[in-house]
């Protein structure tokens, strides 16, 4: 029984500090710019282009689809263990072929906005 209050204290006061620590994060902003910090650090902003367009960020549908349709190209070749290792092949080139054009597809039709993010630069 006491190694099991020693064991949860030890776990509530783990959590604690974690907690603690992560309340303690700095965030910067573009009022903060240039700010100077007695350790000689200072706060600077740059300005970055983010797309906001892929709702699936990962490319799944587009590698799925290659997927399947590489597996049923590479089935067609040959006969045996071959057309085995050829529906694995086209199966992998495919997904590869799919999340490429899923990806630029993406990018050209994709929203863009320009955010100030800013950081703690030390010397």
């Amino acid at each position: 029984m006491g190694k099991l209050r020693l064991s949860l204290a030890s776990a509530i006061a783990a959590t604690a500090l974690t907690l603690s620590a992560a309340a303690q994060a700095q965030h910067y902003g573009p009022q903060d710019e240039g700010r100077r910090f007695n350790d000689g650090s200072r706060v600077v902003c740059h300005k970055v282009e983010v797309a906001n367009n892929a709702r699936d960020q990962n490319r799944i549908a587009g590698t799925a689809t290659g997927a399947v349709v590489g597996g049923l190209l590479g089935n067609q070749v040959g006969k045996g263990n071959g057309r085995k290792l050829a529906t694995v092949g086209g199966a992998v080139a495919g997904g590869l072929v799919g999340r490429n054009v899923q990806g630029r597809n993406q990018e050209r039709n994709g929203q863009r906005s320009v955010e100030t993010r800013c950081e703690r630069v030390y010397r």
